[in-house]
């Protein structure tokens, strides 16, 4: 290998090595949710007596450590900030689905559920989800369409981190991540409260509409959110865990997230809408959702928005205030 090249690297790493963490304020704060969450997992796992896939979460956790490392990289080194900005909230997103993910199954079990009230409160407003599935399997180009959409739910958001930072939007990035994470908490904290499955637990598709749809969550993978409530987990595996909650629809705030965090990328908002809007029948047939999920869902992205960009005016203002007494 060239000696220029082994010079440079190394003139590089050491001064990676001898400077400080470089993030922004909203990208510290995004940390220590990520930290904070860490130490519950780090406190629940001897507690639950819970086995951990140790090897693919490191290996998961050392992308996410690299792009940060990355991020790094191009803010201190070699300064290009689009670049440090994408490759910054990467890692910090790819974290925090790690340790959120870790920290809702080690809530498990969570006890009796209270699907049926939510199937109950479907009815009430004239909703029928097996009907609704039974309809959708009339049409199977657009059971097509929406597993394709449904599908797509997780690029969308890396597409959004992504463009987020190469426009060099930090401010609506930094308000995605820290959205995303609250959302994610509440979603969390509302299924602790009231634990919930799926309605494909309680219905059996039959034959021809199951081979039409092909739903992500199907009866069994219902039956198995069920017994994962009532009897817990012994060993956490990023190769084997489900989406435990169905209210409120976690779907349903990537949709939103994705959405309104692009309407300002002209070229890109109506495709995302179109999208996003099939969402919705998507989140119910593939997903395994309620509407009331739905509908739950767009309230606590709601107010996940609202904390996030109160978060980020107190910043401002304190930024703004230590500058004005210099």
């Amino acid at each position: 290998m060239d000696s220029a090249i082994l010079k440079r690297g190394w003139v590089y790493w050491t001064h990676i090595k001898g400077s400080k963490m470089n993030l922004h304020p909203a990208e510290k704060i995004c940390a220590g949710i990520i930290a904070t969450l860490l130490v519950f997992d780090a406190i629940l796992i001897p507690v639950r007596g819970v086995g951990v896939d140790w090897i693919n979460y490191a290996l998961m956790s050392a992308i996410g450590l690299t792009a940060i490392g990355v991020g790094q990289f191009y803010r201190t080194v070699r300064p290009e900030e689009k670049i440090a900005l994408a490759a910054t909230a990467s890692g910090l997103f790819i974290l925090f689905t790690i340790v959120g993910s870790v920290f809702n199954y080690l809530l498990l079990p969570v006890g009796e559920l209270h699907d049926m009230a939510f199937i109950v409160l479907d009815r009430a407003f004239g909703f029928q989800w097996l009907d609704f599935l039974n309809a959708a399997a009339e049409v199977p180009l657009l059971s097509l369409i929406l597993r394709v959409v449904y599908a797509s739910s997780q690029m969308q958001l890396i597409l959004v981190v992504l463009l987020l930072g190469f426009r060099g939007e930090a401010r609506n990035l930094h308000q995605f991540l820290l959205c995303g994470m609250i959302s994610a908490f509440i979603a969390i904290l509302i299924w602790w409260m009231f634990p919930n499955s799926t309605p494909a637990a309680y219905y059996v598709l039959s034959d021809e509409t199951a081979r039409i749809i092909q739903p992500a969550v199907d009866h069994t993978y219902g039956l198995e959110l069920v017994r994962l409530a009532k009897e817990g987990v012994r060993f956490i595996s990023p190769r084997d865990t489900l989406g435990l909650i169905s209210f409120p629809s976690f779907h349903t705030v990537m949709a939103c997230l994705s959405v309104w965090f692009t309407r300002r990328i002209h070229y890109l908002f109506p495709i995302f809408v179109v999208i996003n809007i099939l969402m919705i029948p998507a989140i119910i047939i593939q997903g395994g959702h309620n509407l009331v999920d739905v509908i739950a869902g767009v309230a606590v992205f709601a107010t996940a928005l609202f904390s996030a960009r109160a978060t980020l005016g107190t910043i401002k203002s304190s930024a703004q205030g230590v500058f004005a007494t210099t």
